[in-house]
């Protein structure tokens, strides 16, 4: 007779085995999930960062107009820029630079459309003030660390 055994288990043992396999079980799929998820996510943020080429915000950078001082001010989206302005656009500067308001939203309207501020087309009439304009752009987005690429 030694081809059959009985074996006597208790219910609380089953119990106990049970929840130890469970849990077992879940720690498992925990730690795989942890892993397999953890890859995913870091390719989809390094794809969220290739695309942001700014840091968006509202930056500013002192310019000097002869005796006077203006604030330049870029509006920055992740990629692309918003606007450039100067404030406060007093009545001094207008009366002393009369070309600077033009300039600045001639400056404005092409970095908004697109262009990298390195090619920005200066015109004959304001050629010195828009490079000024263009320069601290290009200083303010040296300041904050983005790339300067045309945008597609």
């Amino acid at each position: 007779m030694h081809g059959t055994k009985i074996i006597v288990l208790r219910m609380k043992e089953l119990i106990y085995t049970a929840i130890f396999a469970g849990v077992g079980i879940i720690l498992l799929l925990l730690i795989v999930y942890l892993f397999v998820g953890k890859g995913r996510s870091e390719g989809k943020q390094d794809t969220a960062d290739a695309n942001e080429r700014y840091q968006a915000g509202i930056y500013t950078k002192d310019i000097t107009l002869g005796e006077s001082t203006a604030s330049l001010e870029v509006a920055l989206d992740t990629d692309h820029i918003k606007s450039v302005k100067i404030v406060p656009l007093d009545e001094s500067i207008t009366t002393m630079y009369p070309l600077m308001e033009p300039a600045v939203k001639s400056v404005s309207n092409q970095l908004a459309a697109g262009v990298a501020p390195e090619e920005v087309e200066l015109t004959k009439e304001s050629k010195y003030t828009q490079q000024i304009i263009v320069d601290a752009v290009e200083e303010i987005l040296e300041e904050q660390g983005a790339s300067n690429q045309t945008v597609k």
